[in-house]
């Protein structure tokens, strides 16, 4: 005869809970709801006097060209960042697994730029390219390459890439160089003992079974371009010039505490979440479907 157990309600559960709760309640749900309240609103810049206006602040976005033109910049920008930063990691992490002298010392100093904060990794950035001091601007002028991202809006999209995406590379080397040490070595020796080369290999057996790790950071690293780059645009360019770096997380920041349009830019915050929840949405209903598991 089958015996069923019954435990007592405990209450345990429910204490090793909630301080995930509470950090999750404080520190996303309430700001987010907040942020969709705000956005509903104008308000004066002294806040002496607020309106409620529904969804205009919406409309007036979306009617806004210079704000659709943001959309493009903050697209084509986190493209080039998120393909970059998992590029250079994926072959960094194939190239670790195969170091064998001096192993150790090599995969520290690709894991330390993950301890160097954003705004500090933008200023090292824009030192080593500063049109007068940088060294790399130096050697840019000795081959005939007048750089100065000060001037060149191009100049200053391509060094915030460069900053963000040496700023994640350490982040994804991490993942990968762990799936990759995960694979039996078992299967890469036969691959070999059959005739494969090391490419052959990589990409046939090594990177399908690494492909959860892959999907995984390209989530991240979306996300990381939207949200986690202000650090490196506000320390590096500040949007300019003549705003041809501002992003869609640098506008919320510029519109709301430097022109102190509130409502707008509580829409624009809620706006870019969005996004980005539709963007992961999207990726786990259907990318995820080609991830071999």
């Amino acid at each position: 005869m089958l015996k069923r157990v019954h435990f007592k309600p405990s209450p345990l559960p429910y204490i090793l809970v909630a301080p995930q709760l509470i950090i999750t309640l404080v520190f996303f749900i309430w700001p987010a709801s907040q942020a969709i309240y705000q956005s509903l609103l104008v308000q004066d810049a002294f806040g002496l006097s607020t309106q409620f206006v529904w969804l205009d602040n919406f409309k007036e976005l979306f009617g806004d060209d210079y704000y659709l033109d943001t959309f493009k910049r903050t697209i084509f920008f986190s493209s080039l960042v998120a393909f970059s930063s998992l590029s250079i990691s994926l072959v960094l992490a194939a190239m670790a697994d195969r170091v064998i002298r001096a192993s150790s010392m090599y995969r520290t100093l690709l894991i330390w730029p993950y301890a160097v904060a954003p705004a500090v990794a933008g200023a090292l950035w824009m030192f080593m390219f500063d049109p007068t001091i940088g060294i790399i601007a130096y050697m840019l002028d000795f081959l005939n390459f007048e750089w100065n991202h000060r001037l060149s809006g191009n100049h200053a999209m391509a060094l915030i890439v460069f900053a963000a995406t040496w700023k994640q590379i350490s982040y994804n080397f991490l993942f990968f160089f762990a799936g990759i040490q995960a694979i039996p070595h078992s299967l890469i020796e036969a691959a070999a003992i059959d005739g494969s080369g090391p490419g052959r290999r990589f990409w046939t057996i090594i990177f399908p079974l690494i492909s959860p790790t892959t999907f995984f950071l390209l989530v991240m690293n979306l996300i990381y371009a939207f949200f986690e780059t202000f650090g490196i645009v506000h320390a590096v360019t500040k949007g300019g010039p003549v705003k041809a770096t501002e992003i869609l997380v640098y506008k919320v920041y510029n519109d709301g505490f430097i022109g102190l349009d509130l409502g707008g830019s509580a829409a624009q915050s809620v706006i870019l979440m969005g996004i980005v929840i539709v963007l992961t949405v999207i990726q786990f209903r259907y990318i995820e479907r080609r991830v071999e598991y």
